[in-house]
């Protein structure tokens, strides 16, 4: 993991801390003082909530073998290359994100005294941006032309995701609870299809997914239980199995073998 990435996880783990204790001073207060909020709320069959987060997303990079050192011809090169080169090479590809945010409908049945089922249909936002180090080459008379350059390719999401997860909660410990959860969720993206994208960029070469992603799940929480209603915070990794990458014969795409998802999400529910 990034230092730049750590130095995120300390600011959301600050940030978190800091919510708990303005909206929930009881339970920092003395155990001996503490008064037991909704103390038959765990004994209900279905529970019904809302979920708010913020999310990043990541993929894995796979590219094809000896990346290096494969010559890609002229018939790879897309019309945002211009001058179009003879041939060119893809040195290295990687890949950044943008945070963005999600909604969700929670539905949660309650399995036993410590496992329950959730449904959370969702509607997710994020952006993730591919950079290509490409070095192309041009016959001159008396040799060959070389030029060495970087070409960015944003690849906006839209998704609407249907996770299915199982949680496992510990002991209740006066109003609070922690809670491990693993699933799998589909997911289908709305903006693959790019065409809006399309008309925009004629003169670019736009990179395009796969419209759907299995997902699986893992995650952490913890529930607060307030006097009206149930307060949680959520940390969780989603790894998808697809290759989300639309491979379109140019050297953009076929410079990957595959391309794989990852998101990291912070939620606060709402029950």
């Amino acid at each position: 993991m990034s230092k730049n990435l750590l130095l995120k996880a300390g600011g959301t783990g600050a940030l978190i801390l800091a919510l708990v204790i303005l909206f929930f001073p009881k339970q920092a207060a003395s155990q001996r003082n503490i008064v037991l909020n909704m103390p038959n709320y765990d004994q209900e069959l279905f529970h019904f909530g809302f979920v708010l987060g913020v999310n990043q997303s990541f993929v894995t990079i796979r590219p094809i073998a000896n990346l290096n050192s494969y010559t890609f011809t002229r018939s790879y090169m897309p019309e945002d290359i211009l001058p179009t080169p003879d041939s060119a090479r893809v040195l290295s590809v990687t890949a950044r994100s943008i945070p963005g945010f999600v909604i969700s409908i929670l539905a949660n049945m309650r399995m036993g005294d410590h496992f329950d089922l959730r449904f959370l249909p969702s509607l997710a936002f994020g952006d993730r941006t591919l950079e290509y180090n490409i070095r192309t080459f041009t016959a001159i008379p008396g040799g060959t032309d070389s030029a060495l350059f970087t070409k960015t390719k944003k690849v906006p999401s839209t998704y609407i995701s249907f996770p299915l997860e199982i949680r496992y909660k510990a002991f209740r410990y006066n109003n609070f609870r922690p809670y491990l959860l693993v699933g799998a969720q589909y997911s289908l993206d709305l903006a693959s299809n790019a065409k809006k994208r399309e008309a925009k960029n004629r003169d670019e070469k736009i990179v395009k997914f796969n419209a759907s992603d299995f997902y699986a799940e893992a995650g952490v929480g913890f529930d607060f239980y307030n006097e009206w209603f149930k307060f949680g915070v959520e940390l969780k990794m989603m790894y998808g199995f697809l290759d989300v990458l639309k491979h379109e014969n140019n050297i953009y795409t076929e410079s990957i073998e595959k391309l794989n998802s990852k998101i990291f999400q912070l939620s606060l529910t709402f029950e």
